[in-house]
């Protein structure tokens, strides 16, 4: 009989995908996470990353977790949420040199070894790709949907469509396709589409899925995620912050 992960009071699972490394998939993850917070869901973010944990670093989170009495790591608050990573119990310096095998024991050790208690939405930072860990939670847990992550450039995308297909083989709920780093908005007012225009767009139509909004580059965001601290703490009303509140929503429509 094939096994489920039960995650206590988690009711949506929401995993955070990119078939490519750079396009900004963590911190995209981290400021959704903190938009469904501020949109008064019940957060926790785990980063299921494991070669190269991000959530760390972006959050500022130099701590270890904290035993429960049924020997289960309690997650670690920060901002409102509760994160798990394994970059919270190994150096930073120290290099994941584990098989698939490994990998799919301590996913599943942040996964079900993990006090989630009062999380209602659960964020799942995946690693680049579509490998083990990917084939392991869609077949583990009760997937509420995906959101892919790319860039408008070609060759992001070839691979972000090889993501989609794969979730779809797998009947996997996709929940649409943000494009990060869309454009840049100079200080007099010129929008610069560095990457391209309109390639995201035109790619969800022909997949039949949906466009979940655009992030445009801002070094504001690239900024925070150095600092430690999520975009939408201090940048919530700015025209970045609302784009990535309105996706958010969209999201809760989805998923409702």
């Amino acid at each position: 009989m094939n096994e489920t992960y039960h995650l206590d009071d988690v009711k949506n699972i929401i995993l955070v995908a990119s078939a490519k490394g750079g396009v900004g998939k963590s911190t995209t993850s981290i400021n959704i996470a903190t938009a469904l917070n501020q949109l008064k869901h019940n957060v926790g973010i785990l980063d299921a990353d494991i070669y190269g944990p991000s959530i760390p670093k972006m959050l500022n989170i130099r701590e270890k977790p904290k035993i429960s009495e049924d020997k289960r790591f309690i997650p670690i608050e920060k901002f409102n949420m509760k994160c798990m990573s394994i970059g919270f119990l190994i150096d930073q310096n120290t290099p994941v040199i584990w098989r698939g095998p490994m990998i799919i024991k301590a996913l599943k050790q942040m996964l079900t070894g993990v006090v989630w208690d009062g999380v209602d939405t659960l964020v799942i930072d995946l690693p680049p790709g579509t490998g083990d860990v990917q084939l392991t939670l869609c077949q583990k847990l009760n997937i509420s949907g995906v959101i892919v992550v790319s860039t408008p450039q070609e060759l992001a995308l070839i691979d972000a469509i090889k993501g989609i297909n794969m979730f779809k083989k797998l009947n996997v709920p996709i929940l649409g396709i943000i494009e990060n780093m869309s454009y840049l908005k100079t200080k007099s007012g010129e929008i610069l589409d560095i990457f391209g225009k309109g390639s995201v767009q035109k790619a969800a139509k022909e997949n039949t899925i949906n466009f979940l909004g655009e992030i445009p580059i801002d070094k504001t965001i690239s900024k925070n995620s150095d600092d430690g601290i999520p975009y939408l703490i201090k940048n919530n009303e700015t025209s970045t912050g609302k784009k990535i509140i309105e996706i958010a929503n969209k999201i809760i429509e989805k998923i409702n």
